[in-house]
């Protein structure tokens, strides 16, 4: 891990964290009865939750998988959240095994599989950051000894910015993202999903209630709401869509019959 990182505070198991319930979502162990109760609560409230966590997962692997075949050879994910494989880092060395990641979150529990983070390639280099989204200046300060900010990079926050809200006087989600954009090199590429009221609105609706009575805020957003996160930016084919047709592969085609999944998608590039 990179040094001089923020001491984590000790895991707070008595409220559910948003990277435990994704976990118990995908099927894994890492999350608490706490857990696991907000995320049948949210199932049995929006029955898209399982399937919305997966083709998540499965834009991100597609997304660094796209940029890593375009040359991309740095990527900060930030919200990594507990590893499930393939993560990020496995994805982009398949590729290019001289790629370099540095994955940033602010759960301890994430902290403490960080070594399973950090097993690259021989190649490449993997790093972590334990750091809060909304502390832009301390992840780019310590994401800066493994990677080159002079040169193009991916910025992944991959089901992030539904947690952050847009008031001026709190998250202001916005500004907070144009403090990462704008230090990114010309041809660096931002990739975002987000989960949005458009397509499923009571169900959304209704999680978002569970999430906030939980104590984590939950913000939804419209389709003009998130294209915002975009602004200055030039976007892939097929530009923002709903998070199975981002350049869907066989597996999400078949997904797709499914039913809906209230998340848009995309991937942008800086001029």
């Amino acid at each position: 891990m990179t040094g001089s990182e923020p001491v984590p505070a000790p895991l707070d198991t008595s409220r559910p964290h948003p990277a435990r319930v994704y976990d118990w979502w995908l099927g894994g162990k890492d999350n608490y009865p706490v857990d696991e109760e907000l995320a049948r609560k949210i199932l049995a409230a929006d029955s898209t939750a399982v399937r919305g966590a997966r083709a998540n997962r499965r834009f991100m692997h597609r997304a660094v998988r796209t940029l890593a075949e375009a040359g991309i050879r740095q990527f900060l994910d930030i919200g990594t959240g507990i590893p499930t494989e393939p993560n990020l880092h496995q994805v982009a060395q398949a590729v290019a095994p001289e790629a370099r990641i540095v994955y940033a979150d602010n759960d301890p529990i994430v902290l403490r599989h960080a070594e399973a983070l950090l097993h690259g390639s021989a190649q490449g280099a993997t790093d972590y950051v334990h750091a809060d989204v909304r502390d832009p200046e301390t992840i780019l300060r310590l994401a800066g000894e493994s990677l080159d900010f002079d040169r193009p990079l991916a910025l992944s926050l991959v089901a992030l910015t539904h947690y952050l809200g847009d008031a001026a006087d709190g998250d202001d989600v916005y500004g907070l993202l144009k403090r990462y954009t704008d230090v990114l090199a010309p041809g660096s590429f931002l990739v975002l999903s987000q989960v949005t009221p458009d397509l499923n609105p009571e169900a959304v609706g209704r999680a978002a209630e569970l999430f906030a009575r939980s104590g984590t805020p939950f913000h939804p957003r419209s389709l003009p709401d998130f294209a915002r996160f975009f602004d200055g930016l030039e976007l892939l084919g097929p530009g923002i869509i709903p998070v199975t047709g981002w350049r869907p592969d066989p597996e999400d085609v078949a997904a797709q019959s499914e039913g809906i999944v209230p998340v848009y998608a995309g991937v942008a590039r800086k001029p």
